[in-house]
């Protein structure tokens, strides 16, 4: 059928080789399984035609009624280890695939999540994800016990009587018919469902991470509306689904109860005719095989949307797995340490085609210079350091650091040398100790300690409940934004970076704290090359020179006192206008 021959299932399926072993095994127990199923109602049969007319054979009667037992217990077994089994495997297969997705996914570049929503990329990594385990513990291994139950059913059917045979098989058509559209229009719905799971994932977390805007604002109303229009179209699709499992199954049982009732009664006139190849044991059997047989052909139905749901999923989650967007990582050479030479010639970026937001950046800087960045929203400052860690990649010119192309750099220790504080700091649901190690086995705690008591936060964590384990929860909701800065300032301390970049890493903190960064950033700054992103032009005075950037050009460049010498410069203006109040 179509949907076996699935590219998205095959590429599941390869996902199976390392569990080859007890893939086979479940197919072992789907075929005993099968096996131990159809014998049931045939050993029946031979107690009712055999023994329940001669009972005086009391040996050959229990000897039957001992396989019966025999029977139940071998197929209670065996589908105990078929359906662990198969749920074990598709558990493995789908932890394998939901590792590879996260880490592909954290590999991207940041230009796909400028694109991509949250929200769909959780829906991918969760639900769907958990919809590919439902081809193997309810789909795959479902149907080919199935249909391996129905193949040696209809073997013992044939085996016991052709003429009741014949009956049940001439309606299966009928069935299959109605089988096949149901599939066909499962698939229509259900895609429809995973498209408003998708579109109801993304606008709650959306509106969960932005709570406080919509509060603000006053928008609850205005969200509760849209949230109810996105509930309704997902309704609607649900119901779609629920419409055609209510048309199909009733049909289906009507189907298999008018089968049932042919075989009696075409059965019975077989005896009373005196066909002795038709027997009481017989019409009984049949009464067992009839649901053995069309209540799986009816839940293969099922069965196959599950499995097509399972694809539908794959196809979503192996359509992530095959995007390219990852930064090429082609480095050989590994960064140790660097001294803290950067340049920067020629440097063209866009974000979007043909609107290019640096345009020709020549930029020196010398081991141990603090470099600071000023400019208006939009005029690129931020860009540039994206560019240093490879966020993104530029368009045309060339950035070195020792000389040496950043490509040519392995990423992971390229990142490892450059430390990064930037303003929108976001903190893990997890301890202030493991926020700054970020796990980092190299970092102790004496090292975080110590590195805390020289910035002159020590003292605040330490008034915390449990310390350096406080649990600063969500995005760090229970540190105020200066206190999180702190805490993100620390984190790039104890990292020991080459580099250092404090992206507006002030504008967000009160006095108090912006002196303790101040401080703390004489002594990380020590020896070190670092790189400033300012609003506030007090806190770059010192640095060694400045760059006063204005829609992705370079438009002056000096120190402090030689920039604010400029009569009508920009840099001189923006001076005035922050210190004017004071003068």
């Amino acid at each position: 059928m179509k949907i076996l021959r699935s590219k998205s299932l095959n590429k599941v399926m390869q996902y199976a080789k390392p569990y080859r072993n007890r893939f086979n095994w479940v197919i072992v127990w789907a075929i005993l399984l099968s096996i131990f199923a159809a014998t049931r109602p045939y050993v029946f049969k031979k107690i009712i035609d055999e023994y329940l007319l001669n009972i005086d054979d009391k040996s050959g009667f229990m000897l039957f009624v001992g396989i019966m037992a025999f029977t139940l217990i071998a197929e209670v077994i065996t589908q105990f280890y078929f359906t662990y089994w198969a749920n074990w495997l598709g558990q493995d297969i789908v932890k394998d695939i939901r590792d590879k997705l996260f880490v592909h996914i954290t590999s991207f570049k940041m230009k796909y999540f400028d694109k991509e929503s949250v929200g769909k990329l959780v829906t991918r990594t969760v639900s769907d994800i958990e919809s590919i385990a439902s081809i193997f513990s309810q789909g795959l291994f479902m149907i080919v016990s199935d249909v391996l139950k129905m193949l040696i059913i209809l073997v013992f059917m044939f085996s016991n009587n052709w003429k009741i045979s014949f009956i049940v098989v001439a309606i299966m058509p009928v069935i299959l018919y109605a089988t096949n559209i149901f599939q066909k229009k499962m698939k229509v719905a259900f895609n429809e469902v995973r498209n408003e799971v998708a579109n109801l994932n993304t606008f709650v977390q959306e509106r969960l991470t932005g709570m406080k805007i919509v509060q603000l604002f006053n928008r609850e109303k205005i969200e509760a509306k849209k949230f109810e229009e996105i509930n309704q179209r997902h309704n609607k699709a649900w119901l779609k689904n629920i419409l055609y499992n209510s048309i199909f199954f009733p049909i289906a049982d009507i189907i298999s109860n008018i089968t049932l009732g042919l075989v009696v009664y075409f059965g019975a006139l077989f005896i009373i005719k005196g066909d002795f190849s038709t027997t009481i044991g017989d019409l009984i059997s049949f009464n067992m095989y009839i649901p053995m047989l069309y209540n799986p052909l009816r839940q293969i139905a099922d069965k196959f949307n599950v499995m097509q749901m399972g694809i539908v999923a794959a196809e979503r989650v192996f359509e992530i797995l095959e995007t390219e967007s990852q930064i090429q990582d082609k480095g050989t050479i590994e960064a140790t340490h660097f001294n803290g030479n950067i340049s920067l010639q020629n440097v063209r970026f866009s974000y979007v085609e043909g609107e290019e937001v640096l345009k020709g950046i020549n930029l020196d800087v010398k081991a141990g210079q603090t470099i600071a960045i000023v400019g208006s929203t939009g005029a690129g400052k931020s860009t540039i350091i994206n560019l240093l860690n490879r966020f993104y990649e530029i368009d045309s010119g060339e950035i070195t650091i020792e000389g040496v192309k950043i490509q040519d750099y392995t990423l992971s220790s390229l990142r490892k040398q450059i430390a990064v504080v930037l303003q929108d700091v976001f903190l893990f649901a997890d301890t202030i100790y493991n926020n700054i190690t970020l796990y980092n086995p190299e970092i102790t705690q004496e090292q975080v300690e110590n590195a805390a008591k020289k910035i002159g936060i020590h003292n605040f964590i330490m008034s915390l409940p449990n310390g350096y384990q406080y649990n600063v929860k969500e995005r760090g909701v229970m540190l105020s934004s200066g206190q999180r800065q702190l805490i993100a300032f620390l984190r790039a301390y104890v990292s020991n970076p080459s580099i250092l970049i404090l992206d507006e890493a002030t504008s967000s903190v009160d006095t108090h704290a912006e002196e303790m960064i101040q401080s703390a950033t004489e002594k990380i700054t020590k020896d070190r090359t670092s790189i400033v992103i300012a609003h506030r032009l007090a806190t770059i005075i010192n640095a060694d020179t400045i760059l006063v950037m204005d829609k992705g050009q370079i438009v002056e460049k000096g120190s402090h006192n030689e920039l604010v010498q400029k009569e009508n410069g920009y840099y001189r203006k923006l001076y005035d206008s922050q210190f004017s109040v004071s003068a």
